[in-house]
């Protein structure tokens, strides 16, 4: 058990009475928990302790002890240095909303703050300043000339990394200056559970800092008035235990804890938890042994780390939370029996080795500090920019490896080779090929990995590979079905416009497994167990590299989730169901397959299936991450139930998920060119609707590359949308004004050239008048007779008032908003005409003048999406270095070797599409590319270099693992 923390328990006291400044952030009580027990010990041994936070001093005064010996050592100083996360609920992260909050109360004021805390040491006459982990407070130690040690799990320069992937880099500054900040700290002292944090210079680890009983099991039971043999779950979720209102009426077996209740001995005397994962309940579940059953939080990104370390843990989906689906989760917590057997007086060994660095004793770091901060910096890495779907565990060797250093590992070429063939042993391959592509081979060798026994003894695995390991009956068969990213090379937005598009089909994949269940033959998974068996019909869906985006691993539904008595629900009553639970919205690219199939071709699925998602196609770089995961799940689907479906109509059935299920107003390049694309092969398609003209292969004198700028793009954002809408209000202007022209013409008595010649005029007029599609008209035509008359901009009500709707079925004016209506109608006209023009190019002679065409008309079809405002910054600059490195080539007298570029897809960030020549020293400008990007925002993009089939030309894998395999035979 924990020491409570008395005196008997504390360092013997130096020769003189020390004073520590406390710097405490105000996010979350589990900080200010282990600071108390640090405090604690420090009080014990006569020294003064200042505490500078934004956490209620009751939190302080009703925990540490108030003898004689204390007074007047402890002094709470309300400052706020810090925001921790922005939090839209007790689930939820906002990452944007954290960086705006962080800039206004840490960058700011950061003048005032350094001067006002330098000052405020200097009066107090502090020895030695501490933090938790508050980082300006390392910078303002350094400037008085006094020591810092910093304690922690997690540094907020990690945190809001991930925060920026997710937002943005306009706040980059932001993670730079709060690692300069920490760079300025002694030493950290790291607790178990801890997140990378290269900024720290040195680094002691110290056990768990964990706050000792008060009253044993028996007296919180009899002051509770609980019996011993009843089983208790004590309800956790931030601040200390959670409780309701003084005025809020619970349920007779629902016990309201008071706001001060100490929360160690509430969980010691309960037989479960039900929580969210902190620090502080973290490691007192261990320190108590205690089955801890937590609800993932979105953006909460120490998380992983935590769970890695936890023993005894339960994830309960949200949606199981959010509807009370608690009894499986319940008494499945109660046969865990968890045996945490490391040390728990983190807070007396952290308070000795304060006392020495205080006094000027150097603490002699049992670590390898370059090799640590090495291996951090690679996780960190790893964690950030590494493709969803890979292995997205914690690499073992993080952990692990500071025991190796000078050891020499086996080769990982060696390693992986090994594993890669023997995972083929596994498995007998019934139909389909691997075509030796291989994120298939690697597919697969995470299949035969999924040992359920050898995962369970294992801490490190992720939920979802726990979740995948008893998905499937092994013994029975799977379908495979794999669907790639695409790079668009031409077309972009103008898809919906009816344009004619170019686009390649990128080597990152998803891969799709699908197995039926029989009802009598049912493998069950942990956290859908008892209610499968109760409801009969679920459909689990568990998807690898949640992690990576803050989503809940696993999904599960009902078949009669998605009908209305003996129908399918509607599109919008079925977007309003995968929109409840944030953390779950991926499921409706997923789910949203088998209500289309059930709702447009009458499928009746009359058993339930399993469903594992692992896409190496990253998310928000605007290479149709989500247009891969529809085609592969339908494809898998469609392989499993023997269903006969077209390429193309698979293409347009996805279209329909996204558009009507997600709510995204995409055109439908996307899930064409990942249905029907092959490797090499540019996807020329004629988008009216979805009409493939030919596959262009690429000559081999050239070359194109993707290039992520960092900045996320979204299909269903509000930019895209806006345009769209605006592109439609030209269409529906053209439309009109061509109707009135023709009404005129055919009255007109002016003199025309012939009969014939007023005929076609106004028959010309009269098929504009019923335009489906914008592309069709040719450039000429359109600024001869229409440009004029379309305005810049326009309100939504003065478009409705004049023209009524604007004929989209995906999107809807807003009457209060502005929509720009010229660029929007323009670009997708001269779009079409610049793709059919490249495409003609392509077939020209290899010169310099033929790339130097093509180049030019990728650069006007960048500079017309930001006529649109579907540009940014970062794309831009991308662009532009393209450019730099071709004059400066042509300024020396020398060919270029890259040539053109442009945002793609969508726009609005995202990657850009590079094109040049097919050699060596186009390479490596694009490495240089890349490096001077970094330098300028902080961010290294990410390549997309390669090609690999569609899922038409994949097919599908119909497997099943051999009866002597291990899982065949768990």
């Amino acid at each position: 058990m924990p020491p409570a923390g008395d005196a008997a328990h504390a360092p013997p006291p130096p020769h003189r009475r020390l004073v520590f400044a406390f710097y405490l952030t105000g996010h979350g009580f589990g900080h200010a928990t282990r600071a108390i027990e640090v405090v604690r010990h420090l009080i014990a041994a006569g020294h003064e302790v200042h505490v500078a936070t934004a956490v209620p001093e009751f939190v302080f005064t009703a925990e540490l002890p108030r003898s004689p010996s204390s007074q007047g050592l402890l002094h709470i100083r309300r400052a706020i240095l810090d925001c921790g996360a922005v939090q839209t609920d007790a689930l939820t992260v906002d990452p944007l909303a954290s960086l705006l909050k962080y800039h206004e109360t840490a960058v700011v004021p950061r003048e005032s703050i350094l001067r006002t805390e330098a000052e405020w040491l200097t009066s107090i006459n502090a020895d030695l300043v501490i933090s938790d982990v508050v980082p300006v407070a390392c910078r303002v130690a350094a400037d008085v000339g006094i020591p810092s040690v910093c304690i922690g799990n997690f540094s907020w320069d990690y945190i809001y990394a991930e925060y920026i992937v997710a937002s943005g880099d306009h706040h980059r500054s932001i993670v730079w200056q709060i690692a300069e900040d920490y760079s300025h700290c002694d030493i950290l002292l790291r607790l178990p559970g801890y997140c990378p944090m290269p900024a720290f210079r040195d680094v002691t680890d110290v056990p768990l800092v964990v706050r000792g009983l008060r009253k044993s099991r028996s007296e919180v039971r009899k002051e509770l008035g609980i019996a011993e043999n009843a089983k208790v779950v004590v309800f956790n979720f931030g601040g200390q235990v959670c409780g309701a209102s003084d005025s809020q009426e619970v349920p007779p077996n629902f016990i309201k804890l008071a706001k001060d209740a100490y929360t160690p001995d509430a969980m010691a005397a309960s037989d479960c938890m039900l929580g969210k994962i902190g620090y502080g309940t973290a490691s007192e579940a261990l320190a108590y042994k205690l089955p801890f059953i937590f609800v993932r939080r979105d953006y909460f990104n120490e998380e992983p780390f935590l769970r890695n370390l936890l023993e005894g843990s339960i994830e309960m989906t949200r949606r199981d939370f959010l509807h009370g689906h608690w009894k499986p989760y319940l008494l499945r917590a109660l046969t865990l029996q968890p045996c945490y057997d490391g040390p728990t007086n983190g807070g007396e060994v952290a308070a000795r080795i304060l006392e020495d660095t205080a006094v000027g004793k150097k603490c002699i770091s049992d670590k390898f500090n370059g090799a640590r901060r090495l291996q951090d910096a690679i996780v960190l890495g790893y964690q950030l920019q590494r493709a969803p779907g890979r292995d997205i565990a914690i690499p073992d060797w993080y952990s692990l490896s500071e025991t190796e250093v000078g050891a020499c590992p086996i080769s990982e070429n060696i390693k992986t080779k090994e594993s890669t063939e023997s995972c083929f042993e596994d498995f007998e391959i019934l139909h389909g090929e691997l075509q030796g592509l291989p994120d298939t081979m690697s597919f697969l060798k995470s299949l035969s990995e999924l040992n359920q026994s050898e995962l369970k003894s294992n801490g490190k695995q992720p939920q979802e590979r726990i979740a995948a390991s008893v998905l499937f009956d092994w013994e029975e068969e799977m379908y495979i079905a794999r669907a790639p990213g695409r790079l668009d090379v031409m077309g972009g937005i103008g898809d919906y416009s009816g344009s004619l598009v170019l686009q390649l089909p990128l080597r990152e994949a998803c891969h799709v497994a699908v197995q039926r269940n029989h009802p009598s033959n049912q493998k069950l998974w942990e956290n859908t167990q008892a209610r499968r068996l109760e409801n009969g019909g679920m459909e689990p869906v568990v998807s690898f590299g949640s992690e990576l985006s803050n989503r809940s691993p696993t999904f599960d539904m009902k078949l009669s989730d998605l009908m209305d008595v003996d129908k399918p629900i509607s599109y919008e009553k079925a977007r309003e169901f995968f929109c409840r639970n944030p953390s779950q919205k991926w499921a409706a690219y997923v789910a949203g397959t088998i209500l289309v199939l059930m709702t447009e071709l009458d499928v009746k699925f009359t058993d339930s299936m399993s469903i594992l998602v692992s896409s190496d196609v990253p998310e928000g770089k605007g290479i149709s991450s989500s247009a891969s995961v529809e085609v592969a799940t339908m494809a898998a689907i469609a392989a499993a139930y023997g269903l006969n479906i077209a390429p193309r109509d698979l293409a347009l059935l996805c279209q329909k998920v996204e558009n009507h299920v997600v709510g995204a107003p995409c055109g439908v390049m996307d899930q064409m060119t990942s249905a029907c694309g092959e490797a090499n092969k540019l996807l020329a398609m004629v988008c009216q609707p979805a009409e493939v003209k030919e596959l262009v292969a690429i000559p081999n004198h050239m070359r194109f590359w993707g290039l992520d700028s960092g900045i996320r793009h979204s299909v269903g954002g509000g930019d895209y949308g806006s345009v769209r809408v605006g592109t439609y209000m030209g269409r529906k202007m053209i439309k009109c004004a061509a109707s009135d022209l023709a009404s005129e013409s055919s009255v007109s008595d002016a003199p025309v050239q012939s009969n014939d010649y007023k005929q076609n005029a106004i028959e010309l007029l009269k098929s504009e008048a019923s335009l489906e599609y914008l592309c069709n008209i040719p450039p000429h035509r359109y600024e001869a007779i229409y440009s004029k008359d379309i305005p810049e901009v326009i309100t939504g009500d003065a478009f409705l008032k004049k023209y009524g709707d604007h004929d989209d079925t995906v999107t809807a004016i807003d009457p209060k908003r502005s929509y720009n209506v010229k660029a929007p109608t323009r670009h997708p006209i001269y779009e079409n005409f610049r793709v059919e023009t490249f495409k003609a190019l392509l077939e020209a002679a290899n010169t310099d003048e033929q790339l130097s065409a093509l180049g030019e008309l990728m650069y006007q079809c960048h500079y017309s999406y930001n006529a649109c405002g579907l540009g940014s910054d970062g794309t831009d600059l991308l662009v532009n270095l393209v450019q730099e490195m071709q004059h400066r080539n042509m300024s020396k007298g020398e060919s270029p070797s890259l040539f053109g570029a442009k945002i793609t897809g969508g726009g609005s960030g995202g990657s850009v599409c590079v094109m040049g020549k097919n050699c060596l020293k186009s390479s490596e400008e694009i490495i240089e590319i890349q490096q001077r990007y970094k330098a300028a925002t902080g961010y290294l993009p990410i390549l997309f270099d390669g090609s690999s089939p569609g899922a038409a030309k994949f097919g599908y894998l119909k497997i099943r693992r051999r009866p002597s395999s291990p899982i065949a035979a768990k």
